[in-house]
């Protein structure tokens, strides 16, 4: 690290606490704030990292607070609620990344209100899931101030394999909700395939080796081939989170045949009660109505 930034986090999810450990791992000084304060102190047992007791803490200790949280709400809330950042004056330069997918009229807003209180704000979410997270193989998607960037592209850096600026703020948000929106699509198709073979006589196991040595497999078809042929919906991205983001881009003029196919089965599928499990539970869903 060329230059010593102190980092503040909030919130340990199934990428938060690997990410977390990235950046121990390399060299940062981290504090952490999580809503459930368990699974904070149990990572402090685990990791060298200090523990704060609301986002304001992190305000005075931290020349950049990251955070990775579910939603809209959820990021806002860590600024505007009570013994949120905006409670406490920062008296030094002070970044936030917020690396959650979110809408880009929410970075725009916070962006605002970041500006008026002379905080640089950054949009920087992450394409990859859990495995990604933990070999700190993500894509990091940066919009706002490119000097800014620079600034916080070491711990980028420590986090996925590449950043990549895309200009002011929001741009990074319309980037991620792109990219989710073929992913969407990219796990229906998969699922329509399987689900295809399966009523015409081939088992997955045939399928999927096949499908993987295609033109059209890839990093995500076979990453959720051994979910499929084991039964296994343990939640990777949670098709609930998958569904959200489709929403987002919905609200954001998505308005494609496939992109709105693809939102409708989510919706149908969460309904059913799949939407804790991983997103390629939409298998699930098309099996029992297919």
């Amino acid at each position: 690290m060329s230059e010593k930034i102190n980092i503040g986090w909030i919130g340990l999810g199934n990428m938060g606490t690997p990410m977390v450990k990235n950046l121990v791992k390399a060299g940062f000084e981290v504090t952490v704030y999580n809503r459930s304060s368990d699974k904070t102190e149990a990572l402090s047992k685990e990791i060298k990292i200090a523990v704060a007791y609301s986002p304001a803490e992190l305000v005075a200790t931290s020349d950049v607070i990251i955070t990775m949280l579910a939603d809209d709400a959820a990021v806002k809330a860590v600024y505007q609620a009570e013994n949120g950042i905006f409670s406490v004056t920062a008296d030094k330069k002070l970044t936030v990344a917020d690396m959650s997918t979110v809408s880009p009229e929410t970075t725009i807003y916070l962006a605002g209100l970041c500006a008026e209180k002379g905080i640089s704000y950054l949009d920087a979410p992450v394409a990859g899931s859990v495995k990604p997270a933990e070999e700190a193989q993500l894509v990091i998607m940066v919009g706002g101030d490119e000097s800014v960037y620079q600034y916080v592209k070491p711990v980028f850096d420590a986090l996925g394999k590449a950043s990549v600026y895309l200009g002011e703020n929001g741009k990074a948000n319309v980037a991620k909700l792109s990219v989710n929106l073929m992913l969407g699509i990219a796990t229906q198709a998969l699922a329509e395939a399987v689900v295809f073979a399966r009523k015409n006589g081939l088992s997955a196991d045939l399928l999927l080796p096949i499908i993987n040595a295609s033109a059209v497999g890839g990093g995500m078809t076979k990453m959720k081939t051994e979910n499929i042929i084991n039964d296994n919906f343990k939640p990777a991205f949670a098709l609930d989170l998958l569904k959200k983001d489709m929403r987002l881009a919905t609200e954001n003029g998505m308005d494609t045949p496939a992109g709105k196919s693809v939102y409708q089965t989510l919706q149908a599928a969460s309904d059913k009660g799949y939407g804790e499990e991983d997103m390629i539970a939409v298998l699930k869903y098309l099996s029992d109505t297919n």
